[in-house]
């Protein structure tokens, strides 16, 4: 029996699309081995979004043939996608390159490159010209109880900073009977959240024209053993009236919404491209709060763009005080060769990106504690996934970690728990 290896580096639609060609080579037959083991296939899925991200890439490309020198290696993903015959030349240990597209003909590929019918594989094209999505499908990627399902690639939106829509192409959206499908498969298969992500999921069925997110996520709420809907990042722009009187409505949907920010200061998300306002992100912020004010809403920021001065710094740390947002995702802004920012001039030193980092980043801990103790005292669901030392842990709808107390294994199980404490970051509890 051959042996496959799989190393992800990036975001939750990586992890999903990896999934999906490791269970394409476990239909061929491969037994799937650890990334620091001896195997006869490595795939590394990359990821461009920083120049670390490459250097990573092309660290954890070089690592296979050390392992195994007769080994064939695969470089898949967004790095691939951007980089083409160049990735190879980089690292000349690679044998196939795919970029984000044509992925469903990877185990293909090798077994073609095992035959000796074709040695020279690399199907990296034009991403701009794909207008259909391709189908990945997965059978049991999950942490236990939670299920990521992907329904959309592409994006449209070209902020300045993004090398996302040059490596993902436009906007291509999974047709909704797909979706729905393989939401049953999984729920069937036991998995209680759902996770909808993409890369500009707040972009689902605009290609399509027959439907929409939220039309999607009424379907997805109809199918019975699902209990939870979870969404990765959208839009704020999203949030309109229509889009709260419709989740008002679906009590499976997770009370917890990642909307992206970026900055604080309305002079860089113009720079940034960004389409919306400071006033319409806060807006959208207030709607989600008007109809449940435990929400948790998350969000990226980037620090560090060009020209970003003190005083814009000064704005962001301002407006995230002001919207008590539950969690911030930080970078410092990281220059991407092909992007307009990459080329704007005041480019900012990386000892005050560094800097900046350090102070939104004690911002952003006061923030979550402060979020954390508001639950205090409280009731909230949980659905556990994990059982040790008789100690369940979960999350709640909100999306923070609790720890209860338990003689019995309640995993895959939602639980009413009421919150008697904060402990590092997790939330201890015990059954109402």
């Amino acid at each position: 029996m051959r042996k496959a290896a799989f190393y992800t580096l990036g975001c939750k639609v990586n992890q999903y699309d990896t999934e999906s060609v490791l269970e394409d080579f476990k239909a061929e037959g491969y037994q799937i081995v650890d990334f620091n083991d001896f195997a006869d296939v490595y795939v590394v899925n990359t990821c461009t979004v920083t120049h670390l991200s490459d250097r990573k890439c092309r660290q954890m490309l070089r690592k296979t043939k050390k392992i195994n020198p007769e080994s064939i290696l695969v470089a898949m993903g967004c790095y691939a996608q951007i980089a083409g015959d160049g990735i190879k030349e980089q690292v000349d240990e690679i044998d196939i390159i795919v970029g984000t597209n044509k992925r469903s003909q990877i185990a293909q590929l090798v077994r073609e490159y095992y035959a000796g019918i074709n040695k020279e594989i690399n199907l990296v094209s034009d991403i701009m010209t794909v207008d259909e999505f391709e189908e990945l499908k997965i059978s049991d990627m999950g942490e236990r109880t939670r299920v990521y399902l992907k329904i959309q690639e592409g994006c449209n939106n070209y902020c300045s900073y993004c090398i996302i829509p040059y490596v993902r192409g436009k906007i291509r959206s999974r047709k909704e009977d797909q979706v729905l499908e393989e939401a049953l498969r999984l729920s069937q298969i036991g998995f209680k959240e759902i996770v909808l992500t993409g890369i500009h999921v707040a972009s689902y069925g605009k290609d399509l024209g027959n439907t929409s997110l939220i039309e999607l996520l009424k379907k997805v709420h109809e199918i019975p053993d699902i209990k939870r809907i979870r969404m990765s990042s959208i839009e704020p722009l999203v949030i309109t009236d229509t889009f709260i009187r419709e989740i008002n409505n679906m009590p499976k949907l997770c009370k917890h919404f990642h909307l992206s920010l970026q900055s604080g200061s309305e002079s860089v998300l113009e720079r940034m491209n960004r389409k919306y306002t400071k006033a319409e992100y806060k807006e959208s912020v207030a709607k989600l709060r008007s109809i449940w004010p435990e929400v948790a809403i998350t969000t990226d920021i980037i620090v560090g763009f060009p020209g970003e001065t003190d005083d814009e710094f000064s704005e962001t740390l301002d407006f995230v005080k002001e919207l008590q947002l539950a969690q911030i995702h930080i970078f410092p802004f990281s220059p991407r060769i092909g992007t307009p920012a990459a080329s704007m001039g005041n480019q900012v030193e990386s000892h005050i990106k560094d800097y900046r980092v350090k102070v939104l980043s004690a911002v952003e801990k006061d923030l979550r504690k402060a979020f954390m103790i508001n639950c205090l005292n409280k009731q909230a669901e949980v659905l556990f996934e994990d059982y040790q030392d008789h100690i369940l842990t979960g999350y709640t709808s909100n999306y923070l970690k609790v720890r209860v107390p338990s003689e019995v294994n309640l995993e895959n199980t939602i639980a009413r728990v009421v919150i008697d404490k904060l402990n590092n970051d997790e939330l201890i509890g015990h059954m109402q």
